[in-house]
C-alpha cells in the first residue's frame, strides 16, 4: 500500500516504525524527522498545509493517509480528502473538536454522563476574574483551543490563577485559542491514560497507560508534552480497562454516530483516580506523544490492517493483539525544554542505545546532517523498550539512555516509579 503519515515527532516515528513492519508498505511521512527518514520518505510538507496534503496524496495515489497531530485534524484534513475519495486514519473535523474545544469536549460530557470535573466556561476576562476570586484552590484554569500541551494552568495560589487569566485573556500567549478559557475544580489523585481503536461503533481499548507530564522528577516543574510513558498502568489493570471504557469512551462514540459524525480512528481519555472515583481531564482524538511508542513497542497486530478497518467501519476484536511484556519510554529532551532550548546538536550513541535487547530508540526532535543527527526540537528522543516486567523494561529503558548522549541533555530519573511503588 502507498501511505502518507502526517507528522514529525516521536509518535510518527514510532507508527512509521510499526507501519514498515511489512515492508510492502510504500510510506511518505510529512514532513517527519531523523529517525522516520530511515523508514520512509520524508516529503517538506507542513502537518497545517492540507491542500499541499490533499494535492500529494493524490499524485503519489496514496492509498491511505494517517493523522499523526491533532492540528491536521482540526483543520479537516479527513474531510477534504475525503471529498476526493482519500481514505484517512482519524476523525472528522466535527468529532475532532472533542480536543480543539475544551468546551465542547465537557459539555459533551456533561450530556453524556462521563464523570468529568465541575467547570464554568468564560469568553470575558472580566467575569472570569471576579469568578476566580470567588472560588476556592487550587483551580485549574484551560485555555479552550489547541496550545500544544501548554494551554493549562494548575493555579495553586490567586496570583498564579490570575496570571494564568491574564496571560490567556489579555496578553493572548495562545492567540485564539485563549479567547474562551474553562475553570474548574482541580481534582486530586493518580493520573492514567486510556486509548481506544473506534471505527463509528466499535470501541476496542488499548492497555492503559501512565504519562508524565511535568519536566521535574516527583512531578514537579510546569507541564510539558510528556517526559516519558509505561504501559500498562497498574492504577488501571487490564481486568478493568473494558468496564473503563463502556464507562468514559463508548458513550462518546455513540453520542457521536447519534449526531450523524461517527468517530473514526483514536479516542484517549486522560483519566485521574479521585478518592471519588475516576473522572476524565480531557480528550484527545489521535495517539499521545510519547504515550504512542510503548503501545507500539506492545502491539503485535497489523497496524494497518486494524486503521483500514477503522475507516472502513469493519473492526473486529481479534484484529487488535498486544504483546503481555510491559513497556517503558523515557523522553530525551533539550536542557531549557519547555520553555527556550538550543538545537543542532550532535548525537551519539544511538547504535549503540539499539543494541540493547529491547530497546528501540525513537526521533522526536530530530533532522539529519549528513550522516550525523542532530537536535531540532525540546523533546529529542524517546527511549523505548520491552521487559518481562516493568522494573526490567524500565531498567532497560534507562540503559538506552544511558547509552546516548549529546550536549544538555535531560530526562527525568522517576518514569515507571509510581506503577513499581504499587
Amino acid at each position: 500500500m502507498n501511505i502518507l503519515l502526517v507528522g514529525s515527532g516521536g509518535r510518527e516515528h514510532a507508527l512509521a516504525w510499526k507501519i514498515r513492519h511489512n515492508p510492502n508498505n510504500t510510506l511518505y511521512i510529512a514532513p517527519g524527522n531523523g529517525g522516520t527518514a530511515t523508514l520512509g520518505h520524508n516529503v517538506p510538507i507542513a502537518d497545517t498545509d492540507i491542500p499541499g496534503l490533499v494535492a500529494f496524496a493524490q499524485d503519489k495515489k496514496i492509498d491511505l493517509v494517517v493523522a499523526g497531530p491533532e492540528v491536521p485534524l482540526t483543520l479537516g484534513l479527513t474531510d477534504t480528502l475525503a471529498s476526493h475519495g482519500i481514505a484517512c486514519f482519524g476523525p472528522c473535523a466535527y468529532a475532532a473538536q472533542l480536543e480543539g474545544s475544551k468546551q465542547f469536549a465537557k459539555e459533551m460530557m456533561q450530556r453524556t454522563g462521563v464523570p468529568t470535573a465541575k467547570f464554568q466556561v468564560f469568553d470575558a476576562y472580566e467575569p472570569a476574574l471576579a469568578y476566580v476570586r470567588a472560588h476556592p484552590l487550587p483551580m485549574v484554569i484551560k485555555a479552550d483551543g489547541l496550545a500544544a500541551g501548554k494551554g493549562v494552568v494548575i493555579a495553586q495560589t490567586y496570583q498564579e490563577a490570575e496570571q494564568a487569566l491574564h496571560d490567556m485573556m489579555v496578553s493572548k500567549v495562545f492567540g485564539q485559542a485563549g479567547e474562551k478559557i474553562i475553570v474548574e475544580e482541580a481534582l486530586q489523585g493518580e493520573e492514567a491514560s486510556l486509548l481506544a481503536f473506534c471505527d463509528g461503533t466499535t470501541v476496542i481499548p488499548m492497555p492503559s497507560l501512565q504519562d508524565h507530564k511535568r519536566i521535574g522528577d516527583n512531578d514537579t516543574g510546569p507541564n510539558t508534552g510528556g517526559m516519558g510513558a509505561y504501559s500498562p498502568a497498574p492504577v488501571l489493570p487490564d481486568d478493568e480497562v473494558q468496564a473503563m471504557t463502556d464507562r468514559v469512551i463508548r458513550p462518546i462514540v455513540q453520542d457521536m454516530a447519534a449526531q450523524g459524525h461517527p468517530f473514526k480512528g483514536v479516542l484517549y481519555a486522560g483519566l485521574m483516580f479521585t478518592p471519588h472515583g475516576p473522572m476524565v481531564l480531557e480528550y484527545n482524538v489521535r495517539f499521545g506523544d510519547p504515550e504512542c511508542q510503548p503501545l507500539m513497542a506492545r502491539l503485535q497486530s497489523d497496524l494497518v490492517e486494524i486503521m483500514l478497518a477503522c475507516v472502513q467501519g469493519r473492526l473486529r476484536p481479534e484484529l487488535v493483539h498486544f504483546s503481555p511484556e510491559p513497556s517503558c519510554c523515557v523522553v530525551m529532551a533539550a536542557k531549557g525544554y519547555p520553555q527556550s532550548y538550543p538545537k543542532g546538536m550532535e548525537i551519539s550513541g544511538l547504535h549503540e542505545a539499539a543494541k540493547c535487547p529491547g530497546v528501540t530508540v525513537f526521533h522526536a526532535g530530530t533532522t539529519t546532517d549528513g550522516q550525523k543527527i542532530r537536535t531540532s526540537g525540546g523533546r529529542v528522543l524517546g527511549v523505548t523498550a520491552l521487559g518481562t516486567s516493568l522494573a526490567q523494561a524500565r531498567e532497560t529503558a534507562y540503559a538506552g539512555v544511558e547509552a546516548i548522549s549529546f550536549e544538555n541533555a535531560y530526562y527525568r530519573s522517576d518514569i515507571a516509579n509510581k506503577g513499581l511503588g504499587r
